[in-house]
C-alpha cells in the first residue's frame, strides 16, 4: 500500500487586533480587554487572506482579544485554547508603559530582564518550548492566536534563538506571520513571513503549498 506523504508543517501566528492597552502602549498581560472597534475591522480584514487556507488545527489564547480576533478572521468555530498561548504575565507592571518603567530602570527591557510578580524570561521560554514541541508532532496549516510578547518568544525559539532575541522581532496589531521549515533543508526551522499587515497583504497568497 502506498504510503501518503505527509503535509509540511506551517504556524500562522496571529497577533490580535487593537485594544485600548494597545494604542496608549500599556502592558496588557491577563488583563482581560476586548478589541476596540477598530481592532474590530483589523481582524476582519485578516478573513480576506485566511479564507483559502485549509487549517489542520486552530488554536487560540484564552484571553479575550486573542478569541475575539480569531472569531472575526472566520476561524472562530471551534479553536483548541492553548494556555501557552496567553500573554506574557507582566505581575508588578501590568498596565504601565515601558517609558514608565525606564524611568526607575532605564535599561528595562521585558525579553531579558522579566517582570518582578509575573513571568520571568526562562519560564516565557520553557512556556514556548512546551508549546512547540507539540506542534512539532502535528502536521498542515495550524493558526495561533496570541499577544505581541509571546508571539516574538514564540518565534525565536522556533528558529532557536534565546528569548532575549525577541526584542528584534516586534508585531503590529493584527499582523501574520509564518513559521515553517526550508524547502530545501525541513530539518531546518525558518521565519517565512513576518510581521505582515493586512493593509499591505493585497495579492499575497499565503495558500501555497498549504491547500
Amino acid at each position: 500500500m502506498k504510503s501518503i506523504p505527509a503535509t509540511p508543517l506551517r504556524l500562522f501566528l496571529v497577533r490580535h487586533g487593537e485594544t485600548a492597552w494597545s494604542l496608549t502602549g500599556q502592558h496588557t498581560g491577563r488583563t482581560d480587554i476586548p478589541l476596540t472597534p477598530h481592532g474590530e475591522d483589523e481582524a476582519r480584514e485578516l478573513a480576506g487572506h485566511l479564507r483559502e487556507i485549509q487549517f489542520a488545527h486552530v488554536m487560540s489564547s484564552p484571553l479575550k482579544r486573542a478569541l475575539q480576533t480569531c472569531e472575526l478572521a472566520g476561524l472562530g468555530k471551534d479553536p483548541e485554547i492553548s494556555p501557552e498561548l496567553a500573554e506574557w504575565d507582566y505581575g508588578d507592571y501590568e498596565g504601565r508603559r515601558s517609558a514608565e518603567i525606564r524611568r526607575q530602570f532605564p535599561d528595562w527591557v521585558v525579553y531579558r530582564d522579566g517582570c518582578p510578580g509575573g513571568e520571568m524570561p526562562e519560564q516565557v521560554s520553557a512556556r514556548a518550548d512546551r508549546l512547540i514541541a507539540r506542534l512539532k508532532a502535528r502536521e498542515g496549516n495550524i493558526a495561533l492566536f496570541a499577544h505581541g510578547q509571546i508571539g516574538s518568544a514564540i518565534a525565536v525559539r522556533w528558529i532557536g534563538l534565546e528569548v532575549a532575541e525577541a526584542r528584534h522581532f516586534s508585531l503590529g496589531t493584527a499582523s501574520l506571520s509564518i513559521l515553517s521549515f526550508d524547502p530545501h533543508h525541513p530539518g531546518v526551522p525558518v521565519i517565512a513571513s513576518w510581521n505582515a499587515l493586512p493593509r499591505n497583504m493585497a495579492g499575497a497568497d499565503y495558500s501555497v503549498g498549504g491547500r
